[in-house]
């Protein structure tokens, strides 16, 4: 009889287990169900977030999948999870997919009962989508922060420098000296890149018409100028979908693809390879520009576009700057990824109709 009770309570809890994970199954977010770190079930979801077969990943070791600074907080995590009957906070992790490949996640484990034992269940939720869009908001938070107090300082030096320079003028009709000729140009350079940096905080001071572009062809006109550049690079251009435009202020384009350009040949002084690729893709326009330069360090990837930031001797990061207000202003997004010694690439998204110019 005993036996009886026993047989019918196990083949209870096996519906029932196989019942729950009929339930999460097809849940969109990923559902782990582990005892001893040991993965016992994970659904579908789960399989397709971290890129492998469940066949594998059941009987793999939960925290394999973080990052080994993380490891002892997501035990103790599951410690606590294993004593109290409600599930935890959520917390922001990085987790490593099967490919290598990272994920930006949050999870929460609360303890269950399945196949017979008390386990956690642990839920992801992947939130690298949400992460990119509040660092996209932040970096255009700070461009507009940065411009207001550029604007500020550019109007306030630049007018006497133009005083300076109009009293350096009669000097030199009333007097003549090697010196006031060198004094001229230096104030010129100096009057110039304020300019610049008025030009690039605040655009709207130079109005222009919000006009239909043709990239692949303003690509193909820009390359042109470059002919004397282009001795020992390879170039290779791959522009394809060249019937879609772009709505925006033509010039700031001209000029930031230019500034663009101008970058990967520099960053490539003796021979190498520049590929710039156009195409079409969800309701947006994509410009690459890859080239094989001296590339940047990890470290200074975050501070390109900051005013007066560069990675040349002789840079002012303008020209970077110019750039990331005006693919911002335009409603789109940029993305740099580079490597030392092998290269730099970056990634352009305009959307076909511009909303925020």
């Amino acid at each position: 009889m005993n036996q009886l009770v026993e047989k019918n309570t196990s083949n209870d809890m096996l519906q029932n287990d196989l019942l729950y994970a009929r339930i999460i199954e097809y849940s969109v977010e990923t559902v782990i169900i582990h005892s001893d770190y040991k993965i016992l079930y994970i659904n579908q979801s789960g399989a397709n977030l971290l890129k492998g077969n469940k066949e594998d990943l059941i009987g793999m070791n939960v925290l394999s999948v973080f990052r080994e600074e993380s490891k002892e907080k997501i035990k103790h995590r599951i410690a606590n999870g294993m004593l109290d009957q409600s599930p935890s906070d959520l917390v922001e992790e990085t987790i490593f997919c099967s490919d290598g490949t990272s994920v930006e996640i949050e999870l929460y484990c609360h303890p269950i009962q399945f196949g017979g034992r008390k386990c956690i269940q642990t839920v992801l939720r992947d939130i690298s989508t949400r992460k990119e869009a509040e660092r996209l908001l932040n970096d255009r938070e700070k461009l507009v922060s940065i411009g207001q107090i550029a604007a500020g300082i550019a109007h306030e030096v630049r007018n006497p420098l133009t005083a300076v320079k109009g009293f350096l003028q009669l000097l030199k009709e009333s007097s003549s000296h090697p010196y006031l000729t060198t004094m001229e140009i230096e104030l010129e350079k100096a009057i110039d890149t304020l300019q610049n940096l008025l030009q690039v905080s605040k655009p709207d001071l130079y109005a222009e018409p919000i006009t239909r572009i043709n990239l692949c062809k303003e690509l193909t006109s820009l390359m042109f100028l470059f002919q004397d550049k282009l001795y020992n690079i390879e170039v290779e251009l791959d522009l394809r979908d060249s019937d879609q435009c772009i709505y925006g202020k033509r010039n700031l384009f001209l000029k930031a693809f230019f500034n663009l350009i101008k970058n990967a040949l520099e960053a490539m002084p003796s021979e190498g390879k520049i590929r710039i690729e156009h195409f079409y893709k969800d309701n947006s326009v994509y410009v690459k520009i890859i080239d094989t330069g001296i590339g940047v360090h990890k470290d200074k990837l975050k501070l390109l576009g900051t005013p007066f930031y560069s990675s040349k001797s002789d840079g002012t990061g303008l020209g970077l700057t110019q750039v990331f207000t005006t693919i911002n202003d335009h409603g789109g997004h940029i993305q740099v990824q580079s490597e030392l010694g092998i290269g730099t690439t970056f990634n352009v998204q305009l959307p076909i109709q511009a909303d925020t110019v």
